[in-house]
């Protein structure tokens, strides 16, 4: 099966100011076309950097995608570098000149001089027309593989690709094809998952199952690879339905779906509304539900209540209650849901509290300590947690928690 490998040039990538954003669109594309990609080689601007990266890139794959480097400034040095793997020399091209300059004339701008190094390509290599900028693409050959040389600048990248890049490699991947579907899972750990899984997570398995996780999220990548893209389909479908089978409801969504917009959906087509009162979440909850567009079918309102005093002032809590249980308990956490729950007539209200640190645990109620509480016209429910990490971990951990307990409250 052929494969591709990516180049990504830049020294603001390796220094953190700048994320990959190419890398992984690339990535993408080429998976959806039945192109794997084996490695990501990411490189300074430096001409024997990156003829090094190129080599060993080539060595990966048969497909070579390189982006960045192709500017007019000094630091832009992927066509030399291109040069020095090929062994060759740069040769000038009058008429690629000529379009940069007409490019900068289209703005009624004169174009600076160093802008004439874009003129310049490794000789035997073929151009990639860039209507969007002033840098041209390169095609070239090196021995059997070929290497994609594209600006950096996300918005020529793709197009560049998408016009000139995908038509050509649809070509040459006939025979192969590649089916990815994503499950998405809540409420156990990633080793657990893996345990259910059993051997489908063993290595060189076809459909193979990759895991991930993030905040409690775990997705599967089921990926399958066969000659034809029905059959690749085929072998998707048979492991999603094992797979169902065996994680039953702790998989609540497929693809990019969120957990708010799961419960989301459930609400709207039942016709029911929700309301939340947060604390330590100081409105993560209800970001996350509005976040959805059309939220305001279903979620009414939310009140953030950090402090005692607006437990008592926003909700009606009772100070008896507070006093003799805390803030961060059962008992309040259980009586924030209700009243919100009466406050905004709604068919369910959710509350959260607790101690998402970094300071403020005891040894009795320790940082990580979250109770949440879910209350409809028939019962209250709440559940005691400890999640751990950071503030900002918690908290996360806190809404999804809450949003999946509501999830599977509906499915009831």
């Amino acid at each position: 099966m052929k494969s591709a490998s990516i180049v990504s040039i830049g020294n603001e990538l390796l220094n953190g100011q700048t994320l990959d954003t190419n890398a992984s669109y690339l990535s993408q594309e080429l998976l959806s076309m039945g192109l794997p990609v084996v490695s990501w080689h990411t490189v300074a601007d430096d001409t024997d950097s990156i003829a090094r990266a190129l080599q060993l890139a080539s060595e990966d794959a048969d497909i070579v995608l390189v982006t960045g480097g192709l500017g007019p400034t000094d630091d832009d040095v992927t066509r030399k570098a291109l040069a020095k793997l090929l062994n060759v020399s740069l040769e000038f091209h009058k008429e690629l000149l000529e379009k940069i300059e007409k490019h900068f004339a289209s703005r009624n701008i004169t174009m600076p001089s160093n802008n004439r190094i874009q003129a310049y390509l490794p000789a035997g290599t073929r151009v990639i027309e860039n209507k969007w900028g002033t840098a041209p693409g390169i095609v070239a050959q090196f021995g059997t593989k070929l290497i994609f040389v594209l600006p950096g600048v996300p918005i020529e990248m793709k197009q560049m690709f998408q016009e000139s890049i995908a038509p050509r490699l649809a070509k040459l991947v006939t025979g192969q094809a590649v089916t990815v579907r994503k499950l998405r899972c809540f409420g156990t750990s990633e080793s657990a998952i893996a345990e259910l899984m059993g051997d489908m997570m063993q290595r060189g398995r076809n459909p193979q199952v990759n895991c991930t996780a993030a905040s409690g999220i775990i997705t599967l990548h089921i990926i399958a690879t066969a000659e034809n893209k029905n059959t690749a389909d085929e072998m998707v479908q048979t492991a999603e339905k094992f797979i169902k089978n065996i994680l039953g409801d702790l998989i609540y969504g497929e693809g990019e779906q969120t957990l708010a917009q799961v419960v989301g959906e459930k609400l709207f087509k039942r016709k029911q509304t929700v309301a939340v009162a947060e604390s330590c979440t100081g409105g993560l909850l209800a970001k996350l539900f509005t976040d959805i567009p059309g939220a305001s079918e279903y979620f009414t309102c939310g009140w953030v209540t950090y402090s005692n005093d607006a437990k008592i002032t926003e909700l009606g809590l009772s100070t008896q209650v507070i006093e003799k249980y805390g803030a961060v308990s059962e008992e309040t956490a259980a009586l924030m849901a209700q009243k919100a729950r009466q406050k905004a007539g709604a068919d369910f209200a959710i509350s959260i509290t607790g101690i998402a640190g970094p300071a403020g645990g005891t040894k009795d109620k320790p940082i990580g300590l979250v109770f949440i509480g879910l209350s409809d016209a028939q019962k209250i429910q709440t559940k005691r947690f400890i999640f751990s990490g950071d503030r900002e971990t918690i908290r996360m951990r806190a809404a999804l928690t809450a949003l999946n307990m509501l999830r599977l409250r509906l499915q009831i």
